[in-house]
C-alpha cells in the first residue's frame, strides 16, 4: 500500500514537473484561431492569395518561407532556408526578429509557449499540406 501511495505521488510530482516546462500542452486550434485573431489577423489573411501587410498564411505549413506568391518578402527570410514545420513556427512566433534577422516582420514575438503552440495548431489547418 505503501509503495502504490509513494508512486502516485512520485507521478503527481512528475505531472506537475512536466506541465510547468511546457511539456503537457495540448495544442487547441480553436484558441490559436482566436489568438490568432488577436494578435496576427490584422496583417495576415488565412484567404489564399490575399496578402496584406504580411503574407496570406493559407496553406504555409510544410511549405518553405518566403514562398507565398505576390507579397515581397525580405532577402533574409528568402534566404532562411526554413521549412513552415510545427518547430519553425513555433521559433519563429517566439522571435521573428531573432530567428531570422532581417525579416519585415515588426511582430516582437509571442513569449507564451501554449499561445504558440495553439496557433501553429491553427495554422496547420489552414489548407496545408504536412511534410
Amino acid at each position: 500500500m505503501l509503495n502504490m501511495k509513494n508512486s502516485l505521488i512520485a507521478a503527481i510530482a512528475l505531472a506537475v514537473a512536466l506541465g510547468s516546462l511546457g511539456v503537457a500542452h495540448a495544442a487547441n486550434v480553436a484558441k490559436g484561431k482566436s489568438v490568432f485573431a488577436a494578435q496576427c489577423a490584422a496583417c495576415h489573411s488565412v484567404a489564399p492569395g490575399q496578402n496584406g501587410i504580411g503574407p496570406s498564411l493559407a496553406g504555409i505549413y510544410g511549405k518553405p518561407a518566403a514562398s507565398t506568391t505576390g507579397f515581397m518578402f525580405s532577402p533574409a527570410l528568402k534566404s532562411s532556408h526554413i521549412v513552415w514545420t510545427s518547430a519553425a513556427l513555433d521559433k519563429f512566433l517566439a522571435n521573428p526578429q531573432g530567428d531570422v534577422a532581417g525579416t519585415k516582420m515588426p511582430y516582437m514575438g509571442m513569449p507564451n509557449a501554449k499561445k504558440r503552440a495553439d496557433v501553429v495548431a491553427y495554422i496547420k489547418t489552414l489548407g496545408a499540406k504536412a511534410p
